[in-house]
């Protein structure tokens, strides 16, 4: 496997592509001498990112390495990878079973020289099991099993968004498929631009590669084909592909990678919700059917990979039959029961309109209704209730790693008066090109349990981010995601996904409006803070 792979990944990067240094090929031995190439598994040709499997002379171990190529002496290709060694240096204090945990990090002057034609390398524990880019080479996957798939690489995503944390696993082959049948990030290294809503993206692009074999995202390697746009531009679903995909399922990966228009999905945990659903279904239609059919032969229905053993003699198939009939048996018990309790209770309100025969049945504590009036019928329990706005202390821009976007004006967004704003800087380019993003954070005398915030915008098109921090000034990657939203004209509000005790926030604003004059900026009129009621 190893060596077909590494003769496919040459062929794709047209083998031995040179660095300053040499040709990187196996046999070669680069960080300082400790660690041999062994095999090429792919090209992230948008960092010149080579990836390979190599073993570590010092500790006798295989390691996953991604070589960030390039000559030293371009300043800009060297600050860029140098941002994406500090990434992934953040990344090294991640632990999740989705992703290869990073071993070390090295750069030029640390454990790499100049004469290498290296600029760094990260180093990650190896990942065995089989390439992606194999695993979709000959037919779809199973729609159930995909869902699995990408379900648990989405708890990655969202566990690494909750420590605001960017995998960059937008390159499917940066991914390997475990021997447990999981997907892993097997070569981490986010680009320098790489953003949480492109890890998002590529969940949607992962989804659609395991149904149908293409790649729906620009920078996909050439050994994958693109996925096909209509005339207007929108990626055409898995589903007009290949037909026995769900129709959920087909709707989740387009309105996963699609930017644009309403209903898209944004977070990993949206996702989530969406594949476990999908799943579940589709593992009970295969249930119904191994228990209702004979043993279909291999393959038979053109996939390559179940999520259920198949069903391999008699005995383990009247033990399935059994087990549905007791599943139908209770389902109808429970809906008998269910019957019988609304049959009493609509027998109940008939007889309290009458006259009351019996006082000493009736509760004390119940008052009759009006003459003539019938009693209310049963209403739902209410929603949740949000308590009202908390005024928050001091406001202030937060703005890691840069300065402006009128500072001096922070204090407008809470000063209850929606005539004064506050609003970033003109911008000729969209985030994240210049900076990750921009925002205001605020500070409450006490702690709250905040539920929602209220935004008061005048530049619809923004996107932004609800974040907590432990301290009033720190770091991007100390702070956590509790939410997200799109703002429109006027007033927005955004839900956290769930209450969050704290006392200093962040709105962070990861895509800026479009003004007039084709200047990227968004405009805060008013926030308000709702604690949970």
């Amino acid at each position: 496997m190893d060596t077909r792979r590494s003769e496919q990944a040459g062929e794709a990067s047209q083998v031995g592509v040179r660095a300053q240094g040499g040709s990187l090929a196996p046999g070669r031995v680069v960080g300082d001498g400790r660690y041999r190439l062994l095999a090429q598994f792919g090209v992230d040709e948008r960092a010149a990112a080579h990836l390979w499997r190599a073993r570590d002379g010092q500790l006798k171990r295989d390691v996953a390495l991604t070589l960030l190529v390039g000559d030293p002496a371009d300043a800009e290709a060297a600050r860029l990878a140098r941002r994406t060694l500090e990434r992934a240096a953040h990344a090294s204090k991640f632990g999740h079973g989705g992703v290869a945990r990073v071993l070390d990090v090295l750069s030029l002057g640390s454990g790499v020289t100049s004469s290498e034609g290296l600029l760094g390398v990260v180093v990650a524990e190896w990942t065995k099991g089989s390439d992606l880019v194999d695993l979709v080479a000959q037919r779809p996957v199973a729609p159930a099993a995909a869902a699995r798939m990408v379900q648990a690489l989405a708890e990655a995503v969202d566990h690494a968004h909750q420590n605001g944390l960017v995998l960059g696993l937008d390159h499917p082959q940066r991914l390997r498929l475990t021997p447990d049948g999981a997907l892993k990030l097997a070569f981490p290294g986010p680009l320098p631009e790489a953003t949480l809503r492109d890890d998002v993206k590529a969940l949607g692009a992962v989804l659609y590669l395991l149904l149908t074999g293409r790649w729906a995202l620009p920078g996909g390697p050439a050994a994958i084909p693109a996925a096909p746009h209509a005339p207007t531009g929108r990626v055409i679903p898995p589903r007009s592909l290949v037909p026995t995909v769900p129709v959920e399922l087909s709707s989740l990966a387009v309105r996963t990678i699609e930017d644009g228009g309403h209903g898209g999905i944004r977070t990993s945990a949206a996702i989530l919700r969406v594949l476990d659903q999908v799943a579940e279904a589709e593992e009970r239609t295969q249930l119904i059917k191994a228990v209702g059919e004979e043993e279909a032969p291999a393959e038979a229905d053109g996939t390559v990979w179940t999520t259920k053993k198949p069903v391999k003699d008699v005995a383990r198939r009247k033990k399935l039959a059994f087990g549905v009939t007791v599943l139908v048996v209770a389902t109808v018990v429970i809906l008998a029961w269910g019957g019988m309790m609304l049959i009493n209770l609509f027998q109940g309100e008939s007889k309290s309109s009458g006259p009351n025969m019996n006082v000493a049945a009736s509760s004390s504590s119940a008052t009759p209704p009006p003459p003539g009036q019938q009693p209310p019928p049963n209403q739902p329990p209410p929603a949740p209730t949000v308590g009202a706005a908390v005024k928050p202390s001091a406001v202030a821009v937060f703005n890691p790693g840069s300065k402006g976007d009128s500072p001096g004006r922070a204090k407008n967004a809470t000063d209850g008066d929606p005539g004064t704003v506050w609003k970033t800087d003109d911008y000729d380019k969209q985030l994240p090109v210049l900076k990750e993003g921009v925002g205001l954070v605020v500070t409450f005398k006490d702690p709250i349990n905040l539920s929602q915030i209220k935004i008061d915008s005048g530049s619809p098109g923004s996107k932004v981010e609800i974040r907590t921090a432990d301290k009033k000034n720190p770091k991007l990657d100390e702070t956590k995601v509790v939410g997200a939203g799109d703002l429109a004209e006027g007033e927005s509000t955004i839900a956290l996904q769930q209450p969050q005790q704290g006392q200093y926030f962040i709105i962070w604003i990861t895509q800026l409006g479009e003004d007039d004059d084709g200047k990227f900026v968004t405009e805060l009129k008013e926030l308000s803070f709702l604690p949970a009621g």
